[in-house]
């Protein structure tokens, strides 16, 4: 069984990833995670005499398992279960296709363990996405209480005030900031809802991405000058308008909360083969490459721990996807230390055929 332990993860790793969506996109190392500690100690259970018997408590690596799951990937419970009756499966054919025999006993062992592993999975998981989600209301709610805190002051100021001027301006400041908070509820309720199989409910019309791109850039460079740059051609195309200027309103600020400070931020939009490319780019440090799938979902922590006291929530990128996917096309990720950080929405010029498309976890519901 030892001997066959690459043969049957390889197994493991193809079926899953022909029957798992949420594990399609995951790197091999997230994807194989504690599965080859699990294996050696099923090999070890069914081995005479020695000193580890069937469901095995007194190790972590199915609650590791679990929790990692919760924290690091958009699994559910039942992508979960579903991982180790893959792998029960995978076991049983490669040993038969191998012809090595198990006889009763050893069956027995070999479920008993993999049952204990898939409870121990699964409180883990449980537990993990129940803090997840009490530490994302709680920074949820610090987050909100900037912009709610600004327009008190500012409604205070109103009220001292007589210029009428001044009015106006403080006026304008309450509506800036309720407009923040109104996206950060928007962003969130959105790629909730497109998360559990749900596409967007977009407004489609024709309008050039260019000019969306433009005005969403004068708006930073208020605050930030020359600092955010953009490199545009005229890209006209059938999309949600609002939808896209939030998408790239949540670029632009995500590279500036990450980015190296006093860097610039490049923008650029190109149209090739019936699609439009738009790109953000950053420079500073890099995305870990076990970031790079779990700073799309929602109450997963995005951040790498070196940016200290920068680590966020990333609402803003599971929205971007959402929007993304939503359009019939995909957003993507390039980050190293010598390139930068670039983050690319990738959509076809007509989204209107893709609009009635039954999404993936449709699909398996009217199965």
């Amino acid at each position: 069984m030892l001997e066959l332990r690459d043969e049957v993860l390889s197994e493991w790793v193809k079926r899953v990833r022909q029957t798992i969506k949420e594990a399609e996109r995951l790197p091999h190392p997230a994807l194989i995670n504690t599965f080859p500690f699990l294996y050696d100690n099923l090999a070890e259970a069914i081995t005479p005499d020695y000193p580890r018997t069937p469901g095995d408590e007194s190790n972590t690596v199915a609650t590791e398992h679990g929790g990692e799951r919760a924290r690091l990937t958009n699994y559910n419970v039942h992508s979960v279960v579903s991982e180790y009756q893959i792998l029960r499966w995978s076991i049983f054919d490669v040993l038969k296709s191998n012809d090595v025999q198990l006889d009763d006993n050893e069956v027995f062992l070999i479920n008993a363990s993999i049952d204990v592993s898939i409870r121990e999975a699964v409180n883990a998981f449980a537990l993990a996405q129940a803090a997840l989600r009490e530490r994302f209301v709680a920074a949820l709610t610090h987050d909100l209480r900037n912009p709610l805190s600004n327009a008190h002051i500012a409604a205070q100021l109103i009220e001292q005030s007589s210029d009428l001027a001044k009015i106006k301006e403080f006026a304008g400041h309450i509506v800036a900031n309720l407009k923040r908070m109104d996206g950060m509820i928007r962003d969130l309720l959105d790629s909730a809802r497109f998360q559990t199989g749900e596409r967007l409910q977009l407004r489609l019309e024709e309008f050039d991405m260019q000019e969306v791109a433009k005005e969403v850039c004068a708006q930073f460079s208020v605050m930030h000058g020359a600092r955010v740059q953009l490199i545009a051609e005229a890209a006209r195309g059938c999309w949600d308008r609002e939808a896209i200027k939030r998408a790239i309103e949540n670029l632009i600020g995500n590279a500036l909360k990450y980015g190296a400070p006093d860097t610039p931020i490049r923008i650029k939009i190109d149209s090739l083969h019936e699609r439009v490319m738009l790109t953000v780019h950053n420079e500073g440090e890099p995305i870990p490459p076990e970031q790079m799938e779990s700073i799309f979902q929602v109450f997963q922590r995005a951040g790498a721990a070196s940016q200290g006291n920068k680590e966020g929530w990333g609402i803003g990128l599971p929205y971007v996807r959402s929007v993304a996917e939503s359009h019939g096309g995909s957003i993507g990720v390039d980050s190293s230390v010598h390139r930068g950080t670039t983050f690319m929405i990738d959509i076809p010029v007509d989204a209107r055929p893709y609009q009635h498309t039954p999404t993936l976890e449709g699909n398996r519901k009217s199965d």
